[in-house]
């Protein structure tokens, strides 16, 4: 008995499968805070907080500007300055391709944006850094603008109202990049001493030489949830100290409970939060009343 016909297939079927939809990209993301999965247009209906966790993205200046001001105020003070390479750092090439690169990414011209605006109908001076250009750091256009921007605060008779965000001294101007931290906090030393209000908002990370200057100087110092504060970094610290650190040391709410932020607000109360410290400032007795009422 010929026993090849059992295992020869004499027909074949076919299996239909559905055609392939393409997904198209960026639609969502994993949660960098719960590592939950989050489409990105219910992450921004929800202002970068994850509806999920309250992890806090980052925001642009321009998104920045957008949640503390009323809608088309803002106008913006020097947006054509920007920075050189006055020390050719590394033969004249590396700093001022990272630059072009920074400008084409973000479409500013430095890491911070100032101006004036009107918050609820109240007039302020307003500085924002931008995380994405060099990491925030500060060097000479930075310190220049947030200098002129406490200035005319100070003419004007302005509150000043600054978030900040940086990675620290930008390395590639050396001296002059440190040299910003006495002429951030000289001018605002002037601005405390017309008697006009300042509040800082830290937001995720601020470090080192803007930790060190105009960001800790604020009669209010107020920060996002769980936004990275400090000046180095752990390691620097433990090893300076000789001692273990304790868990969180650099976290808004550990420095919030050691009394060097005053409070730690929910982007979501934000806006709100600063219009009654400003309408306070100004010493209305609407204010009082509310703040009494709390």
């Amino acid at each position: 008995m010929n026993a090849m016909p059992l295992f020869k297939k004499t027909r074949y079927s076919t299996v239909r499968t559905a055609p392939k939809k393409d997904i198209p990209a960026g639609l969502w993301l994993k949660c960098k805070g719960c590592e939950g999965t989050l489409y990105q247009s219910s992450l921004a209906e929800n202002g970068q907080v994850c509806p999920k966790c309250d992890f806090h993205y980052p925001l642009t200046a321009a998104e920045r500007i957008a949640l503390l001001t009323d809608a088309g105020s803002f106008q913006e003070i020097d947006p054509g300055l920007r920075s050189v390479d006055a020390l050719q750092f590394a033969g004249g090439t590396v700093y001022g391709g990272k630059l072009q690169e920074a400008r084409a990414k973000t479409g500013l011209n430095d890491a911070v944006v100032c101006g004036t605006a009107t918050l609820e109908g109240r007039r302020l001076g307003l500085g924002v850094m931008d995380f994405r250009f060099m990491g925030a750091s500060m060097g000479s256009v930075v310190g220049e603008k947030v200098t002129r921007l406490a200035e005319l605060s100070t003419r004007e008779g302005l509150p000043l109202v600054i978030a900040t965000a940086s990675g620290g001294a930008r390395m590639q101007e050396g001296m002059l990049s440190l040299m910003q931290m006495a002429k951030t906090s000289a001018a605002l030393a002037r601005h405390a001493e017309a008697g006009l209000p300042y509040v800082v908002i830290m937001t995720h990370p601020t470090t080192a030489g803007v930790t060190a200057s105009f960001a800790s100087l604020g009669d209010v110092i107020l920060a996002e949830p769980r936004a990275l504060v400090g000046f180095a970094g752990p390691r620097v610290i433990k090893q300076t100290t000789q001692s273990e650190l304790p868990p969180g040391f650099q976290s808004a709410e550990f420095l919030q409970r050691h009394g060097f932020i005053d409070r730690v607000v929910h982007r979501s109360k934000l806006r709100r939060e600063l219009a009654l410290l400003l309408e306070y400032f100004s010493g209305s007795g609407r204010c009082q009343a509310e703040a009494g009422a709390v």
